[in-house]
């Protein structure tokens, strides 16, 4: 890839965190205002569209997804080229830091705090883990495109890090939005993983038809 397709890529990354960043900061602002916290009722039991959506978005697993597409992203076009997962892992920390920064901006106007104060000594901390965990994230998004054992491994990295952190560590104000999000990301994690696993299993016989196919 030449300087001008790494600036291209790396412009895609930026615009993928900026838009991740601003529609989670976006989807919890919505959030609150259909939560009538002032209703006991509610708040042990109440719900909405907008809660959900909120719930699945500012998940561990989804910030991390968000890394690991930004490395498929930038490097969908080049599989196998010199330099690939440097690529992706650079693509992965860029997202997540620039999500982080759209996040707090997206925060802050939502509070009314003045935008000079958006970053905090909090956005600091989420930065240096973007830094430690986007570029791993995103090297592993760069190897999806690999085929065999290695793409297979790195095409379930987020559905199966999805289902674990649903059973383990389900986000949610109260046990129905949790369980309600446990349901949606489940099914989703669980119909992807059946998708990539059938798309690899029927890989190795498209490869074998093609080989046997006579010239033309």
């Amino acid at each position: 890839m030449n300087a001008a397709g790494l600036v291209k890529a790396m412009v895609g990354a930026f615009v993928v965190g900026v838009v991740f960043g601003g529609a989670t900061a976006g989807a919890n602002a919505l959030s609150h205002r259909f939560a009538d916290l002032e209703s006991a009722s509610y708040t042990v039991g109440g719900w909405s569209y907008a809660e959900v959506l909120a719930v699945v978005m500012d998940s561990g697993w989804a910030w991390a997804g968000l890394a690991v597409a930004a490395g498929w992203l930038v490097t969908r076009a080049e599989n196998g080229a010199p330099g690939m997962l440097v690529r992706g892992a650079a693509a992965g920390a860029l997202s997540l830091l620039v999500a982080v920064a759209a996040y707090a901006f997206g925060e802050t106007i939502d509070s009314g705090g003045a935008l000079s104060s958006f970053v905090g000594n909090e956005q600091f901390v989420w930065w240096v883990a973007g830094l430690l965990f986007g570029a791993p994230l995103g090297a592993v998004g760069a190897c999806a495109h690999r085929a065999g054992v290695v793409g297979l491994l790195a095409r379930l990295t987020v559905p199966v890090g999805a289902a674990v952190q649903m059973v383990l560590i389900p986000p949610g104000r109260n046990e129905v939005i949790t369980a309600i999000g446990q349901g949606v990301v489940g099914v989703a994690a669980a119909v992807s993983i059946v998708f990539v696993v059938i798309r690899f299993l029927r890989s190795p016989r498209r490869s074998s038809e093609a080989a046997g196919a006579p010239a033309s």
